[in-house]
């Protein structure tokens, strides 16, 4: 985004908000795919980056319900692009669910890395994704070590837009809420018992200082919600979808395209087919 560019938001956007028998059946439902996927892999814990906002708040919640506080690892990873605010919350947070976790500071690991490649310090999505990958790094460091499952903290509205560093927030060994929509995750983080500061924190990646995902994106996370459901998987046009939200149709046009562009995040590394 520029300086000039305003943020996409929804005059009316879809209500995507889970009953509360829904909230119970999601609850166990995902603790239910946790347990299972730890044991499937002949794991003896989870492995869970807590970042201090609400996605990650709430997976640690459901590992801690799936496995019991003492099999979930929490890591708190900081790095200078880090508000002190947000990752007092992601300690908060493993206390809150009684979680044994380490704050290890990645940003001398970092620095190793843009030391060894220059160049890559005057991009700054370049070194705000060496960030994210150092994160995954480590998360596998300590998994490997104490036989544990890396397990992620991507929801359905990032992984369908490709909002996701490859290789990074990406690359873990199981993904729960992958079939929740950001509002969705707001209201189940809530329901776990996710502390309220961490539950309404402004969404960032923290890739770098000041980001946010809304000024990135360019688009509020409950309009972008709304397009996803309607336009890009319920198949509603745009004309239609811009007016039952109360958007651009060029708003819904972008995210389409952010949908598209992005589907190589969300397959295998292709390779070529037999010559014969």
């Amino acid at each position: 985004m520029t300086d000039d560019d305003t943020i996409a938001q929804a005059e009316d956007p879809l209500n995507l908000s889970l009953s509360e028998a829904e909230l119970e059946d999601r609850h166990e439902h995902l603790t239910g795919f946790i347990r299972e996927q730890v044991e499937a892999a002949g794991t003896d814990k989870a492995v869970v980056a807590i970042s201090g906002g609400v996605d990650s708040g709430l997976v640690a919640g459901l590992a801690a319900d799936a496995l019991g506080p003492e099999r979930v690892h929490g890591l708190v990873m900081p790095s200078e692009v880090n508000a002190d605010e947000t990752m007092s919350d992601a300690v908060r947070v493993a206390e809150q669910f009684e979680l044994p976790h380490d704050v290890i500071e990645v940003g001398p690991i970092i620095e190793g890395f843009l030391d060894a490649y220059p160049e890559g310090r005057q991009h700054r999505m370049a070194a705000g994704n060496v960030r994210v990958r150092t994160r995954a790094v480590l998360n596998y460091l300590v998994a490997n070590t104490e036989n544990g499952l890396v397990v992620g903290t991507g929801n359905r509205t990032e992984a369908l837009i490709g909002y996701f560093t490859k290789y990074g927030d990406g690359a873990v060994d199981c993904h729960p809420i992958a079939n929740l929509y950001k509002q969705q995750v707001r209201q189940l983080a809530r329901h776990v018992g996710v502390p309220e500061s961490v539950a309404s924190r402004t969404p960032t990646a923290g890739m770098w200082v000041g980001q946010t995902d809304a000024e990135e994106l360019g688009i509020e996370y409950d309009t972008l919600d709304s397009i996803l459901a309607l336009h890009v998987e319920g198949g509603v046009p745009v004309s239609a979808t811009a007016r039952e939200i109360g958007v651009d149709e060029t708003v819904v046009e972008r995210v389409r395209a952010l949908h598209e562009h992005s589907s190589h995040k969300r397959q295998v590394p292709p390779g070529p087919a037999e010559p014969y």
